[in-house]
């Protein structure tokens, strides 16, 4: 048996995820505040747009960064979904001088996040002219405010040409404060005609809360991107649930079927606890991103253990470099109680204990906090009706397949080598 736990490992992460993944949308959310049954919160966008100077360059289709924004707007106003509650911020268009305290406050909620008013909606955005800053740091805390409360998708579409301009206020450093806060909200970057510094730091603010970075040279690509990010809100694929793992298996958080949100610093080791019953299979799978600079050279660990300390089995992989995502996943079907005399004998489940552990490192001058994301994905389902089920070996029904393969292969390799020597022969005689 624990040599099938070891050969199916490989494929853990990958069955673990689509398992999560054809859960309905309430077993994700079962230990949420929000009853399985009520009604799912409107999901909340913030469109948050750089209105600094530099939005005068006439580089995008032969107009201005700001006219080609301003038309993008229109046309993505026109398509928000119905039960999307769209808000509009701006960073850099009210204060033109150079004293560069008052310009890096220069932020403000243009069109309140709310039901959509289309036409006072264009309205507001019309009005908008190119004038100071570029205080993305402070901007993303005020959307971050102005999206709180509920527990409804959250979304900050940030659309800008230039890095800010309000350090030491680090916009990365302010993404990962969100990020850590739980508040499941995701933050896409839009850099219009950017630069290579410009691109490095919208990549890293988009990283840290799991989001996405768009490089944007013409008025179509913004406006057909910011539509799609509309739409991904509007209709969210799982929602993750906030955890907080312990240090021991003691005082571990019960998990349920779902997907889960943590943070975890270097080096560190997070406990959590799933309940398995006979008959039942537990999958579980873990991705850790190495959302700012690392040492080469990583590895994640998840092992299963018992209450008592005995590890059951255990998923590991180990990284150099190259990605920014690492993940593993593991195993563990339960073996049916058949000695079990009645039902509520056979009902008593198992406690096992995940444990996920990092062997990251960073330069002195990488900041350790806030943890790095991890992600975790856990499901239980109905385990293999025997032992001797195939699917225990990961591939299911493939070893049939690569059986045939082998045999035709050794066929194929007997037949050809009787041809050669036979042409072989053939030619020497003649």
């Amino acid at each position: 048996m624990i040599t099938r736990k070891r050969l199916a490992t490989g494929a853990c992460a990958l069955l673990a995820a689509l398992a999560v993944g054809l859960l309905p949308t309430s077993a994700a959310a079962d230990d949420g505040p929000a009853a399985p049954d009520s009604p799912r919160e409107s999901p909340k966008v913030e469109l948050v747009l750089d209105v600094s100077g530099s939005m005068r360059a006439r580089d995008i289709d032969g107009q201005s960064r700001m006219a080609a924004a301003k038309q993008a707007f229109n046309e993505v106003l026109d398509a928000v979904p119905q039960e999307v509650r769209l808000g509009i911020r701006t960073l850099g268009a009210d204060y033109p001088g150079q004293d560069r305290k008052r310009g890096c406050k220069d932020t403000r909620a243009l069109y309140p996040v709310g039901p959509l008013d289309r036409t006072e909606a264009k309205t507001a955005v019309a009005t908008l002219a190119p004038t100071g800053w570029t205080p993305i740091g402070p901007a993303l805390l005020g959307a971050a405010e102005d999206l709180k409360g509920g527990e409804a998708t959250k979304r900050i579409v940030l659309i800008t040409d230039g890095e800010d301009t309000c350090a030491p206020l680090d916009p990365c450093e302010v993404a990962r404060d969100i990020a850590a806060q739980g508040i499941h909200l995701v933050i896409d970057t839009l850099g219009l005609v950017p630069d290579v510094k410009t691109r490095r730091q919208l990549m890293c603010i988009a990283e840290a809360t799991g989001g996405t970075y768009t490089s944007v040279h013409r008025t179509e690509e913004l406006s057909g991107r910011v539509r799609q990010l509309v739409d991904r809100a509007a209709d969210p694929v799982v929602t993750p649930i906030a955890t907080e793992g312990a240090a021991r298996c003691a005082g571990a958080p019960q998990l349920k079927p779902g997907l889960y949100t943590d943070r975890q610093v270097f080096g560190q080791h997070r406990w959590y606890r799933v309940d398995v019953l006979p008959g039942q299979e537990l999958r579980a799978s873990v991705s850790v991103s190495a959302d700012r600079a690392v040492n080469e050279d990583y590895g994640v660990l998840l092992r299963a253990v018992t209450t008592h300390g005995r590890e059951i089995v255990r998923g590991s992989e180990a990284g150099d470099g190259r990605t920014d995502v690492i993940s593993t996943g593991l195993r563990y079907p339960k073996k049916d109680d058949e000695d079990a005399l009645d039902d509520d004998t056979k009902s008593a489940a198992e406690t096992v204990c995940l444990q996920i552990s990092n062997s990251f490192s960073a330069p002195p001058s990488v900041k350790t906090t806030p943890g790095m994301p991890v992600e975790l994905a856990i499901d239980v389902v109905d385990g293999p009706d025997s032992a001797s089920d195939v699917a225990s070996f990961g591939l299911g029904r493939g070893w049939w397949l690569l059986g045939v393969l082998v045999l035709a292969g050794f066929l194929a390799g007997l037949i050809w080598g009787w041809l050669s020597r036979w042409r072989f022969a053939v030619w020497r005689t003649h």
